[in-house]
């Protein structure tokens, strides 16, 4: 039994070091209903309940009204990759995958579109465009023969730099772009569309519960440093009320009104070797009970939190973007370190089976923004190739998804609404 289990797992252990999707079609399972007495949902339900799974998918062919029911359906018939008669004919998509450059997302990113596509019954073909860098001719060169391929629809999670160059080159092929959004960069082009995050949008929520002094900290990324000089002016300078916020670029003109003398920041940068905080927050009064704004990825950020408890800096909070919505945060932090921290999170629309079916193959989209705006991209260019209706019905304004916004709090087990503390008080008298 062990050699017929491991002879089974081969395959999969084959395709999860290749990006290549064989020709040769997975084998269909068709599920017959020889009963001849009808199943509600009750039916249905004892079906699963005596995990009947064939009885239940032999009466479940169709979507089905009980939302739990549908997901329960959805997710078997894509496991056991149920055949249904299809006539929308085939759904083909490219993905151009500068696999130096993004390291682990060439995988994670073909693994989402793959998980999406396998819950749905229309034919598909995905093919993987390995790039070795993203210089101008590179993508050029890709881009044609994806286009000789009879290939429309392109996924590319590209860097800023393979963006701007793509961007150049003007394609007339449809790109969607998960890892950039479209305020970081200019063009017109109706072929491509973005996906990513808005860290303006999320700083501006953030700095509303901030107080002076704020104190950034920030890693010595581009990223991180146009993300520093972004919030300082912000906060230095609100947004009057209904203008039309700026975008996060290199540009930091904003048109608002003077700075509050009252106000201070500070902001810090912090290399990747740098592991002690000492010379930045022992002793320092000027950041005493002060906000902190942390820029910084996942080991980073834990590092500088349980430093502003060991050096008692007493901050009134702890502020971070998209960047620190990570699971790794309960488990590598104290509470006391992280218990008013607010975190902005834009991963606000979720699909069970589509969080199932990536979990089955180890792909996380609950948490990692890129994977889930892969999957934002895939479904709507399914939608326009397919017409049916999309999984994440997010806006698309401008060829940019519009990502809604929620504050959290990183509790002891999860993370939960965050409530601001003048609102709480108001609930409180009411």
């Amino acid at each position: 039994m062990k050699k017929i289990f491991l002879t089974l797992l081969l395959p999969f252990a084959i395709f999860a070091q290749s990006y290549l999707v064989s020709d040769i079609p997975l084998p269909k399972t068709y599920v017959l209903d020889l009963d001849p007495y009808e199943c509600d949902e009750d039916c249905l339900q004892e079906f699963l309940d005596n995990e009947q799974i064939f009885s239940f998918l032999s009466h479940a062919q169709r979507k089905l009204p009980n939302k739990e029911l549908e997901e329960i359906r959805m997710i078997n018939a894509a496991i056991f990759n149920i055949g249904v008669f299809n006539t929308n004919g085939n759904f083909q998509v490219a993905l151009l995958l500068p696999y130096k450059r993004i390291g682990k997302y060439a995988t994670s990113t073909t693994n989402a579109v793959f998980a999406y596509l396998m819950t749905k019954t229309t034919p598909f073909n995905m093919k993987s465009y390995k790039i070795e860098d993203e210089n101008y001719d590179t993508i050029e060169a890709t881009l044609q023969q994806i286009k000789a391929d009879g290939i429309e629809y392109v996924i590319a999670p590209l860097t800023h730099e393979g963006v701007e160059n793509t961007i150049n080159i003007d394609p007339e092929v449809n790109i969607y772009f998960p890892t950039t959004n479209k305020n970081d960069i200019e063009t017109n082009s109706p072929y491509l569309s973005f996906g990513g995050i808005d860290y303006s949008a999320q700083s501006d929520l953030l700095l509303k519960e901030a107080i002076s002094p704020l104190v950034v900290f920030s890693d010595t990324s581009a990223t991180g440093k146009k993300l520093a000089l972004y919030q300082e002016n912000r906060f230095l300078h609100p947004v009057v009320e209904g203008a039309e916020p700026s975008a996060f670029s290199e540009e930091h003109e904003i048109q608002t009104p003077p700075s509050d003398e009252n106000k201070k920041v500070l902001k810090y940068y912090i290399s990747t070797r740098t592991t002690n905080l000492e010379r930045y927050l022992k002793e320092n009064e000027n950041i005493i009970e002060g906000s902190f704004m942390i820029n910084t990825p996942i080991i980073k950020t834990g590092m500088i939190m349980s430093q502003l408890t060991l050096y008692d800096t007493n901050a009134t909070n702890v502020l971070s973007t998209q960047i620190n919505y990570n699971p790794l945060l309960l488990s590598m932090t104290q509470y006391r370190d992280r218990e008013n921290m607010v975190i902005a999170n834009s991963i606000t629309k979720e699909d069970n089976m589509q969080i199932e079916m990536n979990s089955l193959i180890g792909n996380d989209i609950k948490y990692d923004w890129i994977n889930y705006a892969t999957i934002i991209g895939v479904d709507y260019f399914y939608s326009l190739v397919t017409g049916e209706a999309r999984v994440y019905d997010l806006v698309i304004e401008n060829e940019q998804v519009i990502y809604d916004i929620e504050l959290l709090q990183p509790m002891r087990t999860k993370f939960a609404k965050y409530i601001p503390l003048s609102k709480e008080l108001e609930e409180r008298e009411d």
